[in-house]
């Protein structure tokens, strides 16, 4: 009889140590690793908190899976001084890598490499989606979650360079006139990772003062498309009988049938969009060398999609 494959190794057990467990894109970088790690007789976990991405629950949920004697750990960054001086102090021996959202350049000496995008070049890709629809500049309003999340800063700082037109020392500045891109008073807004606020504090921007364009760096206005749909379309409609409707661009990872029908209703008009299925194979595959102790290259980045009028592409 032959032997079942992989029979002979020993099984290792990796994890994700996601921003939240159950949001569309870690389930789908979830499932990505489980089946990489599978093919190979080992397991990976998705491990973190539900609800609302917050970095003391993160923190707690990496406390405990450091204490689990895990073969390594990959870690979506929510806050990165705060959890390289609470449960990263705790680190170990165990392997630590970071996927989707890197830690920042003073703390990156924890981690053994990062698997994801250039999240700056991602902002930028955003910015020239904006460009297209609104080339001649115009009044804007940026959505992120929080303040702290490393990956969706350097997207702001991405967008706001290729609008600029120049990067480095202003990337933190407000948008104010360059190449005709003014960004609205009281954006960028933040929406704690909630869809519900996500939604409010867009209905009130186009009650009040609707703004050209409306970008948004992560994909809490559609995690349930028909709810983006029932709040929003009909100011939308309202303002197109004006010719006030804002473009909108919108991060998503891999977008389901309602999620494109919002694309092809054109109620949005762009999606740019991570493999996140990939990214959680990547990420297995980067934990599984470190455990074997072979070399990983400090960076694996994975494809972007873009979806527009119907169309999607892959990009580097």
């Amino acid at each position: 009889m032959l032997a079942a494959p992989h029979a002979a190794a020993e099984s290792r057990q990796f994890a994700l140590l996601a921003k939240r467990i159950d949001q569309h894109f870690f389930i789908q970088a979830g499932r990505g690793c489980a089946e990489a790690a599978a093919a190979e007789g080992d397991i990976c976990l998705l491990l973190g908190a539900t609800g609302p991405a917050h970095f003391r629950r993160q923190n707690e949920a990496l406390e405990e899976a450091l204490g689990r004697d895990l073969d390594g750990i990959a870690l979506s960054v929510t806050h990165s001084h705060w959890l390289a001086e609470h449960a990263l102090q705790h680190l170990g021996r165990t392997p630590l890598i970071t996927f989707d959202s890197d830690l920042a350049p003073a703390e990156r000496h924890l981690r053994r490499g990062y698997v994801g995008i250039d999240n700056l070049a991602f902002g930028r890709r955003l910015g020239q989606f904006l460009q297209r629809f609104r080339p001649a500049g115009g009044r804007l309003c940026i959505l992120s979650g929080s303040h702290q999340d490393p990956n969706l800063r350097e997207r702001l700082a991405g967008i706001r360079q290729q609008l600029r037109g120049a990067d480095g020392e202003h990337d933190a500045d407000r948008l104010a006139g360059e190449n005709g891109w003014f960004e609205v008073q009281r954006c960028p807004l933040y929406t704690a990772d909630n869809q519900e606020n996500a939604l409010l504090q867009l209905a009130t921007l186009l009650k009040a003062a609707p703004p050209d364009a409306i970008v948004s760096v992560g994909s809490w206005p559609v995690y349930e498309a028909e709810a983006f749909r029932r709040r929003l379309g009909p100011l939308l409609a309202e303002l197109d009988t004006t010719g006030r409707r804002p473009a909108i661009v919108i991060t998503v990872d891999e977008p389901d049938a309602r999620q494109l029908a919002l694309l092809e209703d054109g109620l949005i008009q762009a999606y740019l969009g991570v493999e996140s299925t990939e990214l959680g194979r990547q990420s297995y595959h980067m934990m599984k060398r470190l455990a074997e102790g072979r070399p990983i290259a400090g960076q694996v980045l994975v494809g972007v999609r873009s979806y527009l009028s119907g169309s999607a592409s892959t990009e580097p």
